[in-house]
């Protein structure tokens, strides 16, 4: 969780070079380059039904962070992941029928109210928007990644994905005249991003899931919310009000209890 938003942080810094278009395909094509290395997928052996999920679940992964890279060039990292935790979370509830879940919704509810706009002058609508519809496609990229994960190993699924993921927003980056500010301070910062947002977090991710239950995992990473805010702090200078730090925290108790008492994983 640390690399991850301490990478988002980074990447941030480039927004006033290249855009988000600009860094969000810097950090997919690196990302796509240093996982293609690393799994070595034999993209010869995929059948027509591995290359049609891989094509959704990349194309899925790349709009997802293009369009939460956008967000949070509105609006302050920890609010904008605790708004894009809001897709995992529906996902989580969905088709639960227990009681206790109103709970969990009500509790995330406050926590989107506590962001909201009209709360806040501070807090841009687009952008608060954006990172909503970023949420909605984390939720399809967890659905497609399912899907995928059982047609293929999960490192070839990740790296052909990821190739589909930067075909998708290269265009972005291209066509907005973004990228023509790259120079070789960029690239290498966009080498950065891309280890600290994928190759890395992976990698201990797969570590972390070889010592843990699904559930405590899943525990675990609803912390995202509260280091990307101390990493907007710390990093970007991105100071929280008291009503938006609590409402870090609801989301934060709401994923955490949908994830502790929901069976559906």
């Amino acid at each position: 969780m640390i690399s991850v938003q301490g990478g988002a942080s980074i990447a941030k810094h480039l927004f006033p070079i290249i855009g988000a278009s600009g860094t969000a395909s810097l950090r997919i094509f690196f990302a796509a380059l240093i996982l293609l290395a690393v799994f070595r997928p034999n993209l010869r052996a995929l059948n027509r039904k591995q290359w049609l999920y891989c094509l959704a679940y990349g194309t899925c992964l790349g709009a997802m962070n293009l369009v939460f890279y956008f967000a949070i060039k509105r609006i302050p990292l920890g609010l904008a992941v605790t708004l894009e935790f809001t897709g995992p979370l529906v996902l989580a509830l969905l088709g639960s029928r227990k009681l206790l879940d109103l709970l969990w919704v009500l509790l995330a509810c406050t926590g989107i109210v506590l962001i909201a706009p009209w709360q806040d002058n501070n807090v841009d609508l687009l952008g608060a928007a954006l990172a909503v519809g970023a949420g909605a496609l984390w939720a399809g990229y967890i659905v497609l990644g399912g899907k995928v994960s059982q047609l293929m190993k999960g490192g070839d699924a990740v790296a052909v994905g990821m190739l589909f993921a930067s075909a998708s927003v290269l265009p972005f980056g291209i066509f907005s005249g973004d990228l023509a500010a790259v120079n070789g301070y960029v690239l290498l910062i966009g080498i950065a991003v891309a280890l600290l947002t994928s190759a890395l977090p992976y990698t201990l991710e797969m570590g972390a899931l070889r010592q843990l239950s699904p559930k405590h995992f899943g525990i675990l990473m609803s912390l995202h919310p509260a280091f990307a805010a101390l990493s907007g702090l710390l990093f970007l200078e991105e100071y929280l009000s008291l009503t938006q730090w609590v409402s870090v925290f609801c989301v934060i108790a709401a994923s955490a209890g949908a994830t502790y008492f929901t069976k559906k994983a």
